[in-house]
């Protein structure tokens, strides 16, 4: 039982300043973007009405609210598509990631050999790429995965083989003059060392899976009843629907934050329990 949870301990004034912000800062992360994001909100409603705007340049907020219950089925039926190319591209990068990072961590020749390659692949914009892979790949799904996975595999490679390299020397050292196994260092020692370095790779994975996915389908020029969200931004860009473009462009938006947050909350369930950073967010 701490001095917050029972009220007749008193406590010094340090102490009390001290979880007096402390309660304040876990209002504000959520109070604060939340009054913006109001307050945003309406400056964007009385723009359009100071102005006159009319919608097909800018909608009002309710206008774009109204579209997205309107077409629902059109958008949301569109986002199933961009989120399974999402998520199976993070899968692919998840397992191409890790595993390459592990082989790395394993041997500094194929590390020096092969981590220049992926550099290559990072530092491309996925925009020069894409006219090669339409030519060598038919499959248009196949496409926009590979193009996804290319913008999302980076970051856990790079963040998952620096976790695996910063290994204290001295466990290290401890681990080999009991006679461990390059298998049981990587099992015991290196692979629990490099998770918080996995986890903060994943939570930008996430994110860039849904960019890679959406800008490939920009590229791509993705049409039919069975393309993503991309294609219904064009498609209403081309008619001038701009509630409808807003409305995308917003259940992008959510989707991507919806992501982060989900990653960003299985990173704390993993980490809670023995990693500093997770340890003091629950203090």
């Amino acid at each position: 039982m701490t001095a917050i949870d029972h009220p007749a301990v008193t406590l010094d004034p340090e102490e009390a300043r001290r979880v007096r912000q402390e309660r304040l800062e876990r209002i504000g992360r959520w109070v604060l973007p939340l009054a913006i994001m109001i307050l945003a909100i309406w400056l964007w409603d009385r723009i359009c009405v100071w102005n006159g705007i009319p919608k097909y340049i800018l909608p009002r907020p309710g206008v774009v609210l109204q579209t997205l219950f309107d077409d629902a089925g059109l958008l949301f039926s569109s986002l199933l598509v961009t989120l399974r190319v999402t998520f199976l591209s993070l899968l692919l990068a998840v397992i191409g990631g890790v595993g390459l990072a592990v082989l790395f961590a394993q041997s500094k020749w194929v590390e020096m050999s092969f981590f220049p390659f992926a550099i290559v692949l990072q530092v491309t914009p996925i925009v020069a790429i894409f006219p090669l892979i339409n030519i060598y790949v038919d499959n248009q799904t196949a496409k926009l995965l590979l193009c996804a996975w290319i913008v999302a595999f980076f970051p856990i490679l790079s963040n998952t083989t620096l976790g695996l390299n910063s290994v204290d020397r001295n466990l290290r050292d401890m681990f080999k003059l009991n006679g461990a196994t390059r298998w049981q260092q990587l099992r015991y020692l290196r692979l629990p060392a490099a998770m918080p370095y996995f986890l903060g790779g994943l939570k930008i994975a996430g994110g860039l899976s849904l960019i890679g996915a959406v800008v490939a389908e920009f590229v791509a020029g993705a049409t039919g009843q069975s393309s993503g969200l991309a294609s219904r931004i064009i498609e209403a860009g081309y008619r001038l629907n701009a509630p409808r473009l807003f409305a995308a462009l917003i259940l992008i938006s959510f989707t991507g934050i919806l992501i982060f947050l989900v990653l960003s909350l299985i990173s704390h369930l993993i980490l809670r329990r023995w990693h500093e950073s997770a340890l003091k967010q629950e203090r």
